[in-house]
């Protein structure tokens, strides 16, 4: 099988050498099993032919069958169109073109009977169909009821002539040749269960579905075995790495129980409890740990991560913690180090501004294994950035770091691997968290520390302003500050929004006696310190901010948040931007400001942030929306290189799939029994670099 189907695509039908380096250039299609997997996105009903009596502008396209009974030209200059009159036996219809006159007018003829497809609309009393599908009508067409599949395209593919009609002839073609070469990838055993369909015939009806039934079926098939065999891999990793990979053994706990009962400043919640003992269960098992922390802002996993050190330190080991940018670095370093103290434990920063000779003293103190905690972003993964012994790695937000980044952080130690402790202040959903983070152990902290306030939000509109000014004056009088967030830095004519300096200076028109910050990403890292610094010191009550603020200002003063133009922003996003206040004891408040005129999604978006402070909802809720990619920033990273399966939606597949992919490696992790012969055969025929393992290659 994987020789026919790594057959170069140029060699099918209909293709050619030009075609070829198009389908490779636009689509990423290079075989002919690439092009087998380039799956329909949608379907259109051609099962039925409908009376022209019968449509109204409420239907989606449709089917119909008449003849032209005459054609005209209608209006003049860019109004100009084309007007068919098309009748059947119930009544007549407009078939209308305003573009690609001249070529439908040569094309249609009166006296012949043609097939019509597309969407009826209303016009004032009549229904017309604007640039129709129209064809003759032949044996095939007229007989025939189908699904007819639509497949993603690009532009460049339409205008050399390479649209939805020339690829199904390819399929025609391509299925015509594979369809004795399909062999079944997944165990009998399995398809009995689930009575799905073969391998064969659900690549048949995925392309030319024979009905709804089938289409239903074929799909269901063909999204279990992509989403089986992407858990079947991931939960592989995790066997490999739990019997190959052993760890270092930490199980004194002396330097925990000094903090826990002389320096710990409040009382832990149950759920950081939990996690604590989760992570000291990895720690002292022999195994190497690679776990996944979830917390929401302000949940408080900065603490179990250093409660975490403590453990690796009291055995004379060392730890780095590593953050996607300066400011966050410079954060934990700030936060970690007031613990640090305490216990007058070596502690230092290392990032791209760190000055050379304080690098050189760094490295020094590294080697030797005096420093025992190291903060700082990926100036860590630096060659001469060497440990004694790296006990243990945290990474923080680490979906902003690519895979090779993270196994350079493991790689720093001779002999055993560090243990590694991923934290992540993006919730994320629980089917997304198996697919990406399958091969990881997870732990959630899903509690707020006591004391704290669920922070209020609320949706105003611009013509609030004068109202929510009052309010920030209200605040500000009882000694609260107040962060204003804007969308842009610099004006762009496509987006109407307001300007950052514009936003800066109606503030500071509106609040004349009240000192001002402005921090945004184009300001240097000194000056963006200073007005950050001045704003923790409160020399300033207000902040307004792009948002660089999303992640690095904690001040447990400010107590609310005011993003302008909220309709803009992603869920994620205004999520993390409120999570900067609600620090303190104290009620906060976010109010998210937008104008009246606001599309379906960006209600759906600001609804949810005033129904719900519970980062899971809210990431379930943009996952429905924007889908997995935009969420985690795995679009170009190619990890969740998914054909067919959709996490947003699929998430019982999922976990189904991850059952039965646990059963099977727990019966036999080695793949070796008769019964499971097609799933070693699927992977030792896929390529190595495939992340997923369902393809046909």
């Amino acid at each position: 099988m994987a020789g026919f189907f790594d057959t170069p695509i140029e060699y099918l039908k209909g293709v050619g050498p030009q075609r070829a380096a198009l389908f490779n250039k636009e689509l990423a299609i290079f075989t002919f099993g690439d092009l087998i997997q380039h799956y329909p996105f949608r379907y259109e009903d051609r099962l039925k032919f409908y009376a022209i009596h019968e449509l109204d502008e409420e239907m989606p396209n449709v089917q119909i069958k008449g003849f032209i009974k005459h054609k005209e030209l209608v209006g003049v200059g860019p109004k100009k169109r084309l007007v068919a009159h098309f009748a059947d036996d119930s009544g007549t219809i407009e078939l209308v073109w305003f573009q690609g006159i001249n070529w439908a007018n040569e094309k249609l003829k009166t006296g012949i009977e043609y097939v019509a497809f597309g969407k009826p609309s209303r016009y004032g009393s009549r229904i017309s169909i604007s640039h129709p599908e129209v064809e003759p009508v032949t044996a095939r067409n007229e007989k025939q009821s189908y699904l007819q599949p639509v497949y993603p395209l690009t532009e460049k593919l339409r205008s050399r002539h390479l649209d939805n009609k020339s690829l199904l002839k390819l399929f025609e073609e391509l299925l015509t040749l594979a369809k004795d070469k399909i062999r079944e990838t997944l165990p009998q055993t399995i398809i009995n269960e689930r009575k799905f369909l073969s391998k064969r015939e659900a690549l048949i009806n995925i392309h030319f579905p024979k009905n709804i039934e089938l289409l239903s079926q074929a799909r269901h098939r063909l999204k279990f075995e992509e989403l089986f065999y992407v858990q079947l891999r991931l939960l592989k990793m995790k066997l490999v790495r739990q019997h190959k990979f052993r760890g270092q053994v930490f199980h004194d706990v002396s330097l925990l129980t000094r903090f826990y009962n002389e320096h710990l400043p409040f009382a832990l919640t149950d759920a950081q409890k939990k996690v604590i003992k989760e992570i000291y269960a990895d720690l002292k098992s022999g195994m190497q740990m690679n776990r996944l922390l979830q917390g929401d802002v302000g949940s408080g996993k900065t603490i179990v991560g250093f409660i975490c050190m403590l453990i690796i330190v009291s055995s004379n080991s060392q730890c780095a913690l590593m953050a996607p940018t300066e400011i966050l670095a410079i954060q934990h370093y700030k936060n970690l180090k007031r613990h640090a103290d305490k216990m007058d434990l070596p502690i230092a920063l290392l990032t791209g501004s760190t000055k050379k000779s304080e690098r050189k003293v760094i490295h020094e103190r590294l080697r030797n294994g005096e420093l025992k905690i190291l903060v700082g972003t990926h100036a860590l993964l630096e060659e001469e950035v060497q440990f004694q012994n790296l006990g243990l790695a945290v990474v923080d937000e680490q979906h902003r770091f690519g895979v090779a980044q993270r196994s350079k952080l493991w790689e720093k130690n001779v002999g055993l691997y560090p243990h590694v402790l991923v934290m992540t202040a993006t919730p994320i959903p629980r089917t997304l968290a198996m697919t990406l983070y399958g091969d990881l152990d997870v732990s959630v902290i899903d509690q707020l520390p006591a004391g704290r306030k669920p922070i209020k939000t609320l949706h105003k509109f611009d013509s609030h302003r004068l109202q929510v000014n009052q309010f920030i004056r209200d605040q500000m009088a009882v000694g609260r500050q107040i962060y204003i967030v804007y969308p842009l830095i610099e004006e762009s004519e496509k987006l109407d929004l307001k300007h950052l300096m514009d936003g800066y200076e109606s503030v500071c028109r509106a609040f004349p006696d009240v000192a001002v910050s402005i921090v945004h990403g184009k300001m240097k890292p000194d000056a963006k310190e200073y007005e950050m610094n001045r704003f923790a010191k409160a020399e300033t009550k207000i902040m307004v901010a792009t948002t660089v603020i999303e992640v690095g200002v904690d001040v447990p003063n400010a107590s609310v948040m005011i993003i302008e133009n909220a309709e803009r922003f992603g869920l994620s996003q205004l999520h993390q931007l409120r999570g900067r206040v609600g620090r303190g004891a104290e009620q906060s408040y976010c109010i998210l400001m937008s104008n009246y005129k606001l599309s379906a999604d960006s209600r759906v978006r600001l609804d949810t942030m005033v129904k719900t402070n519970n980062g899971f909802e809210i990431s379930e809720t943009d996952l429905k929306l924007r889908g997995p990619g935009d969420i985690t920033g795995t679009q170009q990273s190619g990890v969740l290189d998914l054909l067919i399966a959709d996490v947003a939606k699929d998430g019982e597949i999922i976990k189904d799939a991850r059952d039965v992919a646990g059963a099977i490696l727990e019966d036999d992790p080695e793949l070796e029994k008769p019964e499971n012969r097609e799933i070693k055969a699927q992977i030792s025929n896929t390529r190595q670099s495939e992340k997923n393992w369902s393809r046909i290659s």
